[in-house]
């Protein structure tokens, strides 16, 4: 080796070496800040005990299956709160039960990080899926609204066609719709309120994920509401636990099958989350009033609260997450 190239070598390796130690002098800006200027701007901290409201609440009831809209307080989607980054632009995504709860904060969430979104409900929430379709909208991103009963299997099979054709394809397929009734006894169950639950929560489900294979392609994601009742059910809802096992199941079995043809399969197990659900006869009125007390937070979740975990679910830096539940219980410890 000449002179010349012993000098450029050692150039170029000195500039390397200055080059790394720089950034590892730089401050390193995380999620939590943007820089304006050159400096950081930092989120302040905020007390998860206090962020919501906190028993006892409100006594109240509606029928099945309830209004978000009509509820005391109003639960928070993230209407106001949730801000997006692009996170999932372009994607298309189809969400059931994504009129309240946390159907409604992932639809206001995929939106704002620039998914266009498919929303199916019960043509008797149809007051709270108005608002979603606007929000969706505002965010500027497509919004699709496909009312149904999820029992039918032919219409679980419209709803997929329908969604594929109004979005231009499909390549998110969030399984949330549920039906959750309290019972004090099994006596008290009958055939038809046994089969109400486990259609909407189990056969769902198996419908719409055989009818979106054909349209996912790899990178694409499924991914179902679970609960903490698939590990620590309540007494009161014998039913809707077993539903919730169920779809525990659907997300570790599914996975292994659907791994290899990079198709995603997760899950999200809520906690004692303040929805609709609730007030139309999803737990007893002493349980509503206290509803969330028990866990170490002391209050229920928002759905809000849970709309980053379906995102990052559905993004494509959460690539290796695959059979996962993961759990949002204000410290039950559950899944």
């Amino acid at each position: 080796m000449n002179e010349d190239n012993k000098m450029n070598r050692r150039k170029a390796i000195g500039g390397l070496g200055m080059g790394i130690a720089a950034l590892a002098a730089s401050p390193v800006f995380g999620s939590t800040g943007n820089t304006t200027g050159g400096s950081a701007l930092q989120l302040s901290l905020e007390d998860p005990t206090t962020k919501y409201p906190r028993p006892p609440f409100k006594e109240q009831s509606q029928p099945w299956p309830g209004l978000a809209g009509k509820m005391e307080p109003r639960p928070d989607h993230g209407e106001t709160s949730y801000k997006g980054s692009g996170r999932l632009a372009g994607r298309k995504a189809l969400i059931t039960g994504g009129d309240s709860g946390m159907g409604r904060a992932a639809a206001i969430a995929y939106a704002r990080e620039g998914a266009d979104v498919a929303i199916n409900y019960l043509p008797d929430e149809e007051a709270d899926a108005k608002e979603v379709i606007d929000l969706i909208k505002k965010a500027g991103r497509k919004a699709v609204a496909i009312p149904g009963d999820l029992r039918d299997e032919a219409f679980c099979r419209k709803l997929v066609e329908e969604a594929v054709k109004q979005l231009g394809g499909l390549d998110i397929l969030v399984n949330n719709a549920a039906r959750q009734q309290t019972h004090k006894s099994i006596l008290d169950i009958s055939n038809e309120q046994f089969d109400w639950t486990m259609k909407t929560n189990i056969y769902a489900p198996f419908w719409l994920t055989k009818a979106a294979l054909p349209h996912l392609k790899p990178g694409s994601s499924i991914i179902s509401t679970t609960s903490e009742q698939a590990n620590d059910p309540s007494a009161e809802l014998f039913d809707y636990a077993q539903t919730k096992a169920a779809n525990t199941s659907f997300v570790r079995s599914l996975a292994k099958q659907l791994g290899p043809k990079g198709i995603r399969v997760n899950g999200v197990a809520p906690g004692p989350i303040w929805t609709p659900l609730q007030v139309s006869g999803g737990a007893t009125m002493e349980k509503l009033k206290g509803f969330g007390g028990d866990t170490p937070l002391g209050r229920p979740g928002q759905p809000v609260e849970l709309a980053s975990i379906y995102v990052q679910l559905a993004a494509s830096d959460a690539s290796y997450a695959n059979g996962q539940v993961y759990g949002a219980m204000g410290g039950g410890g559950q899944p």
